[in-house]
């Protein structure tokens, strides 16, 4: 019987120990550092990746959290997990932006997200693809593969971003026309693609991959246009990748390494005249909706980067707060710690305030129905966290003293001829025990000044796209010539309307013209679901009343 406060355990909802037999399912070819693995589930060099992943199938079945990790997708009117779920309100994209962030407070990077990246993007772009061609093909196969996947509750990596090749080339001018994925054959039963995907997330660890255009395709692209879903395992799939986090590293010695619990593998995928069936292909040939696919993706993925990095941000504040008492300090009570403390504290609660914006003014699409975050706050926060993260590192450092890279390596914690006296010279607050100062030291280290903090430097900044890609649609989404428009009537000065003036011409974001968007800063939020779905932080109740009046 299901209630209000505790929805119905779906069957479909695996736990983290299912997952990891699940994995034992699939036989990937699968190399890191140049050896084949055998079995991805016992592999020591992905475990961290996959200790992550786990996370998010036990969040969804802690009776605490579920509310939050799971969802109920109304159309089939069964619970699934919140990173398969399709956004049906503006509270749906909320209540993913916080799920997000708790699932990266406990693993530094939940990963999985970017499945309900792609499987939204995709549903949209299914949804325009039928109403250009007047069917419903499309509709119906990426149904049929969302209940697949949401049936068996899947992992999903997306091998969005190509080798790309010679940057001043489009795909079809590369001279290894691999660079790019593309379609190489087709016949009545499906296509067949090779090609290389690049900076896979996950890759080794995920059930499927989702295949999917990485620019706006030109005519002469078509082929290169293709959107599709493939096993992991699938006969010319080959994964290439990078261990996850820092396994291994003196495990003998049980250092309390954030990154040796959990951590990220990237892959290269090659795929070598790999046969996709025609219920797997969501795109093939359509160039004039590569676009509008990779837009959507995107403004999804940095939509959830947010949530991601406000997760990471938060251990970031909380290890600082803790290195400063085992210091022998008061943050309170001193300035400089606490203006510090109070920075880190800005920029993460800034960018993250951003993904709560884009969701209070997300819109639905025109062409699905389902909601998309308001690109121009989605846009800012991305671009926030991927230009501050230094900033975040650099604060990190300044309340934690040089004591994270110049203490003793772990071997000393366990040398007879060196630990007392260690224990003895570097205590500073005497009520924290020597053990616990140096632990809290090493998880900042780990976190901030290690390998594996510079992979999360660079991800952050790269990871769904560059800086420059995140001002591009800034400046294309917002409406400056509105601004304009209010200065200009101000001024009585009556030039706005001159269309051969470019500065006025964007009077609404995304378009040249004065219908059809939302606004920053228009309420359109649909309210939150009332039957046991909360969200730590509720969108403010003025905005709930303007959302039920809109209706």
């Amino acid at each position: 019987m299901e209630t209000a406060d505790q929805p119905d355990r779906s069957d479909r909802l695996m736990s983290g120990s299912d997952y990891r037999e699940s994995l034992r399912r699939y036989r990937p070819m699968v190399y890191v550092d140049g050896r084949q693995i055998e079995s991805v589930a016992d592999a020591p060099e992905l475990q961290p990746g996959i200790n992550a992943l786990a996370v998010t199938y036990d969040f969804a079945l802690d009776p605490a959290k579920a509310p939050l990790m799971t969802a109920r997708q109304s159309q089939r009117t069964s619970v699934v997990n919140r990173m398969l779920h399709i956004d049906e309100s503006a509270g749906d994209l909320l209540n993913k932006l916080e799920a997000v962030r708790l699932l990266c407070q406990e693993t530094g990077c939940a990963q999985r997200y970017l499945a309900h990246d792609a499987l939204n993007a995709i549903h949209q772009v299914s949804a325009r693809i039928d109403d250009a061609r007047g069917s419903s093909e499309h509709r119906a196969r990426f149904a049929a593969y969302l209940t697949h996947v949401q049936d068996r509750d899947l992992s999903l990596g997306i091998a969005m971003t190509d080798a790309k090749g010679d940057r001043n080339k489009r795909p079809h001018l590369q001279d290894n026309s691999d660079s790019y994925l593309h379609i190489v054959d087709r016949n009545g039963q499906g296509i067949i693609i090779s090609g290389a995907k690049a900076i896979v997330t996950g890759a080794p660890y995920m059930h499927e991959l989702l295949v999917m255009p990485c620019r706006n395709m030109g005519p002469e692209d078509a082929d290169f246009a293709v959107c599709c879903a493939v096993p992991v395992d699938a006969d010319g799939v080959t994964i290439v990748s990078r261990p996850a986090g820092r396994p291994g590293e003196k495990p003998e010695h049980g250092q309390p390494l954030f990154s040796r619990r959990y951590g990220q593998a990237t892959a290269v995928v090659l795929f070598e005249r790999v046969f996709v069936p025609w219920d797997r292909v969501f795109c093939a040939g359509d160039w004039e909706h590569s676009g509008i696919l990779t837009y959507n993706y995107a403004t999804h993925h940095r939509h959830s980067c947010i949530g991601a990095r406000a997760g990471f941000g938060d251990l970031l504040i909380g290890a600082g707060a803790l290195i400063c008492e085992a210091n022998g300090f008061d943050p309170g009570a001193r300035s400089n710690l606490r203006d510090a403390m109070v920075e880190l504290i800005t920029i993460v609660e800034g960018f993250f305030a951003c993904g709560v914006a884009a969701s209070v003014y997300a819109r639905a699409d025109d062409a699905s129905g389902s909601f998309m975050p308001d690109p121009v706050f989605a846009n800012i926060g991305k671009l926030l966290l991927g230009t501050k993260i230094y900033d975040m590192h650099r604060l990190a450092h300044e309340v934690s003293g040089g004591l994270i890279v110049a203490l003793p390596g772990p071997d000393e914690d366990h040398n007879p001829a060196t630990a007392a006296s260690l224990a003895e010279v570097l205590r500073a607050n005497p009520d924290i025990p020597y053990e616990k100062r140096i632990e809290v030291a090493r998880f900042m280290e780990d976190l901030t000044a290690s390998y594996q903090a510079g992979w999360y430097s660079v991800i952050s900044l790269h990871g769904g796209g560059s800086p420059a890609a995140m001002k591009q649609e800034i400046w294309r989404n917002y409406p400056v010539g509105e601004k304009v428009a209010l200065v200009e009537r101000l001024l009585d000065r009556g030039l706005v309307d001159d269309p051969s003036r470019p500065i006025g011409r964007n009077r609404q974001p995304g378009r040249c013209c004065d219908s059809g968007c939302t606004q920053p800063g228009q309420p359109v939020m649909v309210p939150l679901p009332s039957a046991g779905v909360s969200a730590p932080r509720a969108a403010p109740q003025a905005i709930l009343d303007a959302a039920n009046n809109l209706a």
